[in-house]
């Protein structure tokens, strides 16, 4: 029962900080759990890739050196990994030339680019306007200060009317910066992450489509050869 209560005060006391806020704490609320639900959506997206994309991309270039339908048959397993679609794009083309190959290839992480990216305008929106609503609340909470204020009225009334006001500016601000700031971090991980899958993608590419050019070759090389 001592639990419940305390627990019991705490959302009473956070419940008034909120109020305290002002109407601007409504959208800031919104903001903020947009911005904790998508941080966790991409938090599970790079999760998944970093664990896993990198072995099984490893596996299937080894692969298709020796086995190309066993490697593209392990690619449509695994369909849910960016790489894996580009890889496919390329490697489903009908004996395609190194050159049809390399465009296929490039068309393709083109396409993935945006998914890698995803979120990232909205990201950008909420660091962008959370201070701006935490700033338009420091603004209402300082309306309401002066709005209070009379020319020789020093009571405690007063006082209190024109302290009420400050806190709401306050607390206002701070939601709003704190808002930006742990949005801020998250994006900018997300963005050194999205870089350093731009970059595998293209050095995988790169090994895939050197393995691709000897397999052209050879096939070349038995076409002359049963003619």
């Amino acid at each position: 029962m001592r639990a419940y209560s305390e627990g019991d005060s705490i959302i009473v006391e956070l419940w008034n900080i909120f109020r305290a806020g002002g109407v601007v704490m409504w959208p800031l609320l919104g903001f903020s759990i947009l911005a904790t639900t998508l941080i966790f959506e991409r938090g599970l997206f790079w999760l998944q890739i970093y664990q896993q994309q990198d072995r099984f991309i490893a596996q299937v270039l080894k692969l298709y050196s020796t086995q190309p339908q066993e490697a593209i048959a392990a690619l449509r397993k695994q369909i849910q990994f960016p790489i894996a679609r580009i890889f496919l794009a390329a490697l489903t083309l009908d004996q395609s030339s190194p050159e049809d190959f390399r465009l296929a290839l490039e068309s393709a992480a083109q396409s993935e680019m945006p998914l890698l990216k995803r979120f990232s305008t909205v990201f950008d929106t909420i660091i962008g306007v959370a201070p701006l609503l935490g700033l338009l609340g420091t603004i209402l909470g300082l309306m309401k200060s002066f709005s209070s204020l009379r020319i020789g009225d020093a009571g405690a009334e007063s006082t209190t009317e024109v302290t009420a006001g400050i806190g709401t500016a306050l607390i206002s601000t701070a939601t709003g910066l704190v808002i930006a700031i742990a949005t801020l971090l998250f994006a900018n991980l997300f963005l050194g992450l999205y870089r350093r899958q731009r970059a595998a993608i293209e050095a995988y590419s790169g090994q895939l489509e050197l393995i691709y050019r000897q397999y052209y070759r050879q096939y070349q090389a038995r076409q002359r050869n049963a003619t």
